[in-house]
């Protein structure tokens, strides 16, 4: 349950902590005191848009929420789940800066908005005047059924098989496509294959057909500088340094500090000698070969025209080739795959027809319960001839996999008569404000008590109601916080007699600044509340009689 609750800079409120009690909490104010404020900061939790709501002046807002989870309560596994500690009380909060940006925590670790919003829903029930037009959408509807059901894991199961249903569809859908274009991409593929295998291509060949090119062509000045070259090596030069050889070595065996130039001299007449004679062979090798150039140009022009045909170096013209020549395998292989997805794909759709038309039957079945349920809800709140019915209406037969969506094939309808001999109509056609607020009383405490959420707040579901009807509101109010906490918003002084505890909410001017104050209200002050809240600053001796009558009624239950 919601223990406590710290809003700091939230709007009109500029500190505020409130400790709440596990039964029925109430609280009440003018119009406009900022009751709808204390909704807010728990919607924050939800993850709802915050940067208005910071106060005027002030760089953030902070909600902090403090929640006692009984032992097993499913949020704890879930806080595990999340690598969080799942032992203790539970913490939610947020800070929303002046420029928009939140962070969140739970138990004082960073978590993502995501994780506080999923982990909140897990601990509050809302229903506000907001859930009276949700409670009008077919979709909201459906997903009631389905939580009164506990149909949502089936519903997830279906919505995977439905995913993969689709993704196989497609699949099968471009298999087709391409098999109807398969012959004529056949052809291309075998000839662009072709011609890149005959080619018979290797990495780095163009450049180094370039080299050879450019020495063929050059022929004619390669032979005249290299013939020159060795001429002047083989005679001035080597003979030369053979002399200046034999000098130094005669040097050195008469003064050991020439040896190491007489040495290195040597060194470098050997290298060259052996660099003549390199050069005399390139010479000897050295041939005017047009035919040769030719050839070579020939293929060089080849290579060219394959790059750009199928990439811009013959590394992505032969990386090219391969994944042709892979395309081409797969066509081979198509008609086998095609035959193979079909198969694949009627089972699925077998296994997809027989879950959705079996959660149908599972929400055909919790429509009548839900129908019950809520028909006897509704006679304790004063709709004693009223009729609630879930309308599954649509095509007769055998449904259509085409019809079908992510959470199944049924559209349902929440139909409603509050009068006796009326047909049942939709809910948007027929139900006033007061009807709508005890059907969407009807329905949150049905679900309530059906699930694990042990906190749910009614922000002003009385709308529209009084007299009886609000007693009978009331008296259903209190019934579900007999085993749920319950903190409700409300106008309506019966209900607000029936809580356990009673806050009043005010604006005060406060260093010239207007602020929402919250206060408990004590035991012997409640009457005077209530009086207000029934006659105004015109309330009577008559009206305070009243109220205490409506505080001994629920001191005292009948």
């Amino acid at each position: 349950m919601l223990s406590e609750l710290r809003i700091t800079n939230l709007a009109l409120i500029s500190e505020l902590q409130i400790q709440f009690g596990p039964a029925l909490t109430v609280l009440t104010g003018e119009t406009g005191a900022g009751k709808s404020i204390i909704l807010q900061s728990i919607n924050l939790l939800y993850g709802e848009a915050a940067k208005s709501w910071v106060r005027s002046g002030a760089e953030s807002a902070v909600v902090e929420a403090l929640f006692d989870c009984e032992a097993d309560n499913p949020v704890r596994d879930w806080l595990r789940a999340q690598g969080l500690d799942g032992d203790g009380p539970v913490i939610l909060k947020r800070i929303v800066a002046a420029t928009g940006n939140s962070r969140y925590y739970i138990n004082g670790g960073l978590a993502t908005g995501r994780m506080v919003g999923e982990a909140a829903e897990n601990l509050i029930s809302i229903a506000s005047q907001h859930d009276h037009q949700q409670l009008l959408s077919r979709a909201f509807q459906l997903d009631f059924l389905d939580d009164f059901g506990d149909l949502q894991e089936r519903r997830r199961l279906l919505g995977a098989l439905y995913d993969r249903w689709s993704e196989l569809r497609q699949r099968l859908a471009e298999l087709h496509r391409r098999e109807q274009d398969k012959e004529q991409r056949r052809d291309f593929l075998t000839f662009q294959c072709r011609e890149i295998d005959e080619a018979a291509l290797a990495e780095g060949e163009d450049e180094l057909l370039e080299q050879e090119k450019m020495r063929l062509r050059a022929f004619s000045d390669l032979a005249r500088l290299g013939g020159a070259s060795s001429e002047l090596l083989s005679g001035q030069v080597i003979d030369v340094l053979a002399e200046v050889r034999k000098n130094l070595q005669q040097m050195a065996d008469l003064d050991n500090a020439v040896a190491e130039v007489a040495e290195e001299v040597a060194g470098q007449s050997f290298q060259l000698e052996e660099a003549a004679r390199r050069l005399r062979g390139y010479l000897d090798d050295l041939t005017a070969d047009p035919a040769r150039l030719d050839e070579v140009t020939g293929r060089i022009d080849t290579l060219q025209k394959l790059k750009r045909k199928y990439g811009a170096s013959l590394t992505e013209v032969i990386t090219f080739g391969r994944e042709a020549a892979e395309e081409l395998r797969s066509l081979e292989e198509m008609d086998q795959e095609l035959a193979g997805l079909v198969a694949e794909l009627a089972g699925l759709e077998a296994e997809l027809a027989t879950a959705g038309l079996d959660l149908s039957r599972a929400r055909r079945q919790t429509a009548e319960q839900l129908a019950g349920a809520v028909c006897a809800e509704l006679r304790a709140l004063c709709l004693e001839k009223a009729v609630f019915v879930v309308d599954f209406s649509g095509a007769a037969g055998e449904p259509d996999l085409k019809d079908m969506g992510r959470k199944g094939w049924d559209h349902p309808e929440f139909m409603f008569s509050a009068n006796p001999g009326e047909p049942v109509k939709p809910l948007a056609k027929v139900a006033s404000g007061g009807e709508l607020s005890r059907l969407m009383l009807a329905l949150k405490g049905l679900l309530a008590r059906h699930d694990r959420v042990e906190t749910v707040i009614f922000d002003e579901i009385d709308a529209g109601i009084s007299g009886q009807t609000a007693e009978a509101v009331a008296r259903k109010i209190r019934e579900l916080a007999a085993h749920h906490q319950v903190i409700c918003i409300t106008h309506l002084p019966q209900i607000a007699a029936a809580a356990d505890e009673h806050f009043t909410v005010s604006k005060s001017q406060i260093d010239e600044r207007t602020q929402t104050i919250i206060d408990r209200l004590p035991a012997a002050a409640r009457a005077g509340e209530l009086a207000r809240m029934l006659d105004g600053d015109s309330a009577t001796a008559r009206t305070y009689a009243y109220a205490e009558e409506l505080l001994g009624k629920n001191r005292h239950p009948r």
